[in-house]
């Protein structure tokens, strides 16, 4: 199966995902047994999967083939080139291919002065009056090459404005740009551009990101702290007539490697194999060679010779293009292809498959739980009334009673309830007040405070280095809270259970270490790009300030954006199941009550309800009976095995 069928596959996958789970969710409001929490949960889940995003970024230096291969894996159906792919450099900025839904075929282009707005580009995307847009049509090739050319476009300016702009200029061309005769910069004409256009495989999710060369890289940290870094896979392209040059060992070791942490889905591509196929050398020299390239490649990089893959992207584009199986295969792109295909997908929807199921399940459970619950207390309330046949009055009073003492010791364990409640919003402020955003504004405008009047580079380096020592004493202490509200709340759980007979797992578990890993990662990316001897002696105090909160600060706030929409998702879910049961609880005791008070008044009326028991009995097994089914559905879209449903713990059926 080629990378187009499994894509499509994976897009088949999510969607019979997202119709098992508004079954589930449908269903759960229908009957009425689901709560707006839950409501909200399938809701998040259901926006997820819509808008899963699959990110394929491609970093090379220049002139390595890298927008060839692009055309070649994705777009060689057009019957010819989409994106520009000549000698030279060709894709001076960052470059995003997508398309979602209801959007328009269009190149969007950010002009590189929008840096002087110290705005990262996550933001201007939201504002349509910074960008140059061009409507393309999606269906002619020629007028796609035409306005994707722009991409590549430059100006000149003088170093003084380069290096304000964030580029590093050194009369060398080793360490950065380098002047012309006239003394001027050749810099990139945009900072970001955004190709909107509807191909199938961009329709299903797929985002292409194709980066300029290395001195452009590092003037766009947004680029190297988050885009990089969140890609699902990132393609690394050497050219086989240059090999590992001094500039792509400096791509590799900042930008692609580093970090990684064993990552999944980081290959290298050596390509232009075809510059071998002289006509002199037989197959097996060719062959010999490229074993000898790829071995050589591995070994510098320090990585694996199974994750080098020698190709030809320009003859591969055009045996796709011509339709000539000999020479595709001769390309060796199928090859490259099949790792993405076995590598990429996979890995993504076991991680979509994971986080969906988890979700179900849980929800699944709780509203099992509170079935089995009702289940039990019909049941009981049948045997209570079916006791009674032929009982004197005495018996009757004797059983109002009984029912009477359990709901004021019901109402006495509430009492608890409420205050652990109470509690419970205490510690909630409290865990909030660690990680929340107002903590982290007071945390930025401290270090923008201190960078500002810091006199000497070293003052700088420790208001910045003091910003992530007290984001990571933040987190620490928000574990502490978390680990206290998990202790409280297991304990209430397990008084209901043992006193009142209510069916409540230990509450579950919540850690923040991936935000802890987010931070080690960020601050990694922190000390190679910003907290250096020659980025701290060579930038001016102001421009070092901006840079570092445009990009260190703004992806900072959104690890703390995301633990914080997490950690208030967690704090309901805790909740939500002990105030389900409690509320299902309390109606059953009085249900029961209301029961026997009606044959107190009435005993004619003790047959008529029993028949209204066992109805409600039989409605109650049906609903979980349903709820089977639904689960089941559910796993088999997810295509894993149905779980065996946890045993209910219910009182024999009545006869």
């Amino acid at each position: 199966m080629n990378l187009v069928d499994q894509f499509s596959a994976y897009s088949r996958w999510r969607t019979g995902a997202s119709d098992a789970i508004s079954r589930l969710r449908s269903w759960l409001t229908r009957n009425e047994v689901g709560d707006a929490h839950g409501d909200l949960r399938l809701q998040y889940l259901l926006d997820r999967l819509r808008d899963d995003r699959l990110t394929v970024a491609f970093v090379a230096e220049f002139s390595r083939g890298k927008s060839e291969l692009i055309n070649a894996i994705f777009f060689s159906d057009f019957g010819d080139r989409i994106l520009p792919s000549s000698a030279g450099r060709t894709t001076m900025c960052p470059t995003e291919l997508q398309w979602q839904a209801g959007a328009r075929p269009e190149l969007r282009l950010l002009p590189i002065r929008t840096r002087a707005l110290q705005a990262p580009v996550g933001e201007l995307k939201r504002a349509d009056d910074h960008w140059s847009i061009t409507p393309l049509k999606a269906d002619s090739a020629t007028e796609l090459q035409e306005a994707l050319a722009r991409v590549g476009e430059t100006e000149r300016v003088g170093q003084a404005e380069a290096e304000q702009l964030g580029f590093k200029v050194d009369p060398s061309g080793e360490e950065g740009l380098k002047p012309g005769g006239d003394g001027l910069v050749e810099i990139p004409r945009w900072r970001h551009a955004v190709i909107q256009f509807p191909h199938p495989l961009l329709e299903q999710g797929l985002v292409v990101l194709d980066t300029p060369g290395l001195n452009a890289i590092g003037a766009e940290p947004e680029l190297t702290l988050s885009m990089l870094p969140n890609a699902h896979a990132v393609l690394f392209i050497l050219a086989a007539d240059t090999g590992v040059t001094h500039s792509d060992l400096a791509v590799w070791r900042h930008y692609v490697h580093a970090g990684a942490g064993g990552q999944k889905g980081r290959l290298v591509v050596l390509n232009k194999i075809d510059g071998l196929w002289d006509g002199l050398r037989d197959q097996a020299r060719i062959d010999a060679e490229l074993d000898r390239q790829v071995a050589n490649v591995a070994e510098t990089l320090e990585i694996e010779p199974a994750t080098v893959f020698p190709v030809s992207a320009q003859k591969g584009l055009v045996a796709r293009v011509t339709r000539d199986a000999a020479l595709l295969e001769r390309s060796r792109l199928p090859l490259l292809e099949r790792a993405l295909t076995e590598d990429l997908l996979p890995t993504k929807q076991d991680i979509v498959r994971d986080n969906t199921l988890g979700e179900t399940t849980e929800l699944v459970d709780q509203t099992r739980a509170l079935l089995q619950a009702r289940l039990d207390g019909v049941r009981e309330q049948l045997q209570e009334l079916t006791d009674l046949r032929g009982k004197n009055q005495s018996v009757i009073e004797y059983m109002m009673r009984k029912i009477r003492a359990e709901k004021d010791e019901f109402e006495e364990g509430l009492q608890k309830y409420y205050a652990v409640r109470s509690v419970f919003s205490t510690m909630t402020n409290t865990l909030l007040a660690h990680l929340g955003l107002d903590t982290l504004r007071d945390e930025t405008r401290r270090t923008r405070e201190a960078m500002l009047e810091s006199t000497f580079s070293r003052g700088l380096s420790e208001a910045m280095e003091g910003f992530f020592a007290n984001l990571r004493a933040n987190l620490q202490r928000s574990t502490e809270d978390i680990g206290e509200i998990s202790r409280m709340l297991e304990a209430m759980y397990k008084r209901f259970s043992v006193e009142h007979g209510l069916k409540l797992n230990a509450p579950e578990a919540f850690s923040t270490l991936r935000y802890e890993q987010e931070l080690d990662r960020l601050e990694k990316g922190f000390n190679r790009q910003i907290n250096n001897t020659f980025t701290l002696v060579t930038t001016e105090k102001h421009t070092l300030t901006q840079k570092f909160f445009e990009t260190v600060a703004l992806q900072a706030r959104r690890t703390f954006e995301l633990a914080n929409r997490d950690v208030e998702q967690w704090l309901r879910a805790v909740m939500s199941p002990l105030e389900t049961q409690v509320r299902e609880y309390q109606l059953q005791l009085k249900r029961r009550l209301d029961s026997v008070k009606r044959i107190h008044q009435a005993t004619d009326t003790l047959e008529d309800r029993v028949e209204e028991l066992r109805q409600a009995e039989a409605g109650v097994q049906a609903l979980m009976d349903e709820l089977a089914g639904i689960e089941a559905g559910i796993a088999d879209a997810l295509g894993v095995p149905l779980r065996q449903a946890p045993a209910p713990q219910a009182l024999e059926r009545v006869a």
